[in-house]
């Protein structure tokens, strides 16, 4: 049987939330501490305070998390604050890796994650799980998943998100135990002898005609149809009715995003602002030669999709009744949606029941699992249920 709690704190001082985070484990756990801890926190706090006070008030086996853009857990979600989920198991086995210098060798990054998962060798559990969380401003999250899953000869199933910085895309952190990076990317290896589901699933359709990707530069999308990338949303604008301010283009283009056909459906790229000479720098990499359109939602539609993909975790859970859930979502959709992103949390729940969950806004989610929409998304509901 699983064993686990979610916390919520919106205490500003860091010292006070890790405390009130290790002591809301602790009525849980006893004195028996928790196998594994998760944590999102946002960068508003002292890190090293935090992540020591709750080690010292708690003692997890396994402790990882980042630095977030909005934070959640049942009943309760904003920004500036701190969630956590904590697990035991006698069913589950749980270990940490990380992999560093993902800008000079994300290969190589994930080569180092994949040597330390003990799974790659120990054959008593059925099902191999990992939560990924990655430095997204080190960019090349796409490479990364697939080359775990590469590394790992496809036998896990991997989830997770980018580290967040409560959309200042200025510095994002990953934490392994109390130690605080850049430029890498933690798992935490899931061993079970049940079943997990995952679910991903987007709300969003095409508003565009097809877009043909000319030119690229890292995850600057210079050239749209042999045409700076720019000119291809101002034209969209004027169809549409909207306002586009090139010097601030960051509200058009939260509702404005662009969808990569990849044959299977559409993975999303978040634009996040203009550069000079008419290039879009996107939220992550769009491979030269994609076709893509300019995509829209709305709020009911976001809901619509944390549900569906709720709904689907919960199917490949073979009967079993869900005992809690990591969630993630784009801090794009809490901005776009602003206080109504706490309908799709509601929806969430909805699906769930009487099980809990806990997560956080990220830059990017990751889904690579079988049968599943794979990579590293935008604007994605991820949800990974775990089992009684």
């Amino acid at each position: 049987m699983t064993q686990s709690v979610v916390v919520h704190s919106e205490l500003e001082d860091s010292a006070a939330a890790g405390n009130f985070i290790a002591a809301e484990i602790t009525k849980v756990f006893g004195s028996a501490p928790p196998q594994a801890l998760i944590l999102f926190a946002s960068p508003k706090h002292n890190f090293p305070v935090l992540l020591n006070a709750i080690k010292q008030g708690c003692h997890p086996g396994v402790f990882v998390g980042c630095s977030s853009a909005g934070e959640f857990a049942s009943g309760s979600h904003g920004n500036g604050s701190v969630s956590a989920i904590a697990l035991s198991s006698a069913e589950m086995k749980f270990n940490s890796a990380i992999g560093r210098n993902l800008k000079t060798n994300t290969t190589a990054a994930a080569a180092e994650i994949a040597a330390q998962f003990q799974g790659m060798t120990n054959r008593t559990y059925a099902y191999r799980y990992a939560l990924v969380l990655t430095d997204a401003l080190a960019g090349y999250a796409d490479t990364l998943v697939e080359q775990l899953a590469l590394k790992t000869a496809g036998m896990y199933q991997l989830f997770g998100g980018g580290a967040g910085d409560d959309a200042a895309f200025k510095r994002t952190q990953v934490f392994q135990d109390t130690e605080i990076v850049s430029d890498a990317a933690v798992a935490l290896e899931i061993l079970s002898k049940k079943p997990f589901g995952i679910g991903v699933q987007h709300g969003w359709e095409l508003a565009s005609e097809v877009l043909r990707v000319t030119e690229v530069q890292g995850a600057r999308l210079v050239s749209l149809n042999s045409f700076p990338t720019v000119e291809a949303f101002q034209r969209h604008a004027a169809q549409t009715n909207q306002h586009f301010d090139r010097s601030d283009p960051l509200p058009f283009f939260l509702h404005n995003i662009l969808g990569i056909d990849t044959g299977r459906g559409y993975k999303l790229r978040v634009p996040l602002g203009v550069e000079e000479d008419g290039s879009v720098l996107c939220a992550a990499e769009i491979p030269v030669g994609s076709k893509v359109h300019i995509m829209r939602a709305t709020a009911e539609s976001s809901a619509v999709a944390a549900s569906t993909a709720t709904a689907s975790a919960v199917q490949q859970l073979g009967g079993r009744p869900p005992k809690v859930a990591l969630f993630f979502d784009c801090v794009a959709t809490r901005l776009r949606m602003g206080k109504g992103f706490g309908t799709e949390l509601k929806a969430l729940q909805e699906v769930l029941g009487n099980a809990n969950y806990a997560g956080c806004n990220t830059y990017g989610q990751i889904a690579r699992t079988e049968g599943q929409f794979s990579g590293f998304h935008n604007c994605t509901a991820v949800v990974c249920v775990i089992p009684e």
